[in-house]
């Protein structure tokens, strides 16, 4: 477990696990996108594709680890399945769409 505390201008204390380290902080480290917790409801692209087939419909009841869609990714084909048990919401991608990383292609309720 990392814990980060502020205990002077210049110095941070970076504490990993019990250990407790006085440490400067680069730039880099201080703009850096924040790490947030994935939505399991929501089916992200982890590359980018393009959309060969949809299995999956909205309403539609899906047991975990059933195939939801077929992405098409570096003259792979990848099955993204289902995460969770749940009904199908919306589906935010279409046969032949080409989508970028990290977008939400289907919601689950």
């Amino acid at each position: 477990m990392i814990i980060m505390e502020n205990k002077s201008s210049d110095y941070q204390v970076f504490t990993v696990n019990s250990a407790k380290y006085l440490t400067l902080y680069t730039r880099k480290f201080e703009k850096r996108k924040v790490w947030q917790r994935l939505d399991p409801k929501e089916v992200r692209s982890f590359i980018p594709g393009s959309i060969i087939e949809i299995y999956a419909e909205q309403g539609q009841m899906m047991k975990e680890g059933e195939v939801i869609l077929i992405l098409e990714a570096m003259k792979m084909y990848t099955k993204v399945e289902m995460p969770i048990d749940g009904v199908i919401k919306e589906i935010n991608v279409k046969k032949g769409d080409r989508i970028p990383k990290n977008m939400i292609m289907v919601t689950i309720e």
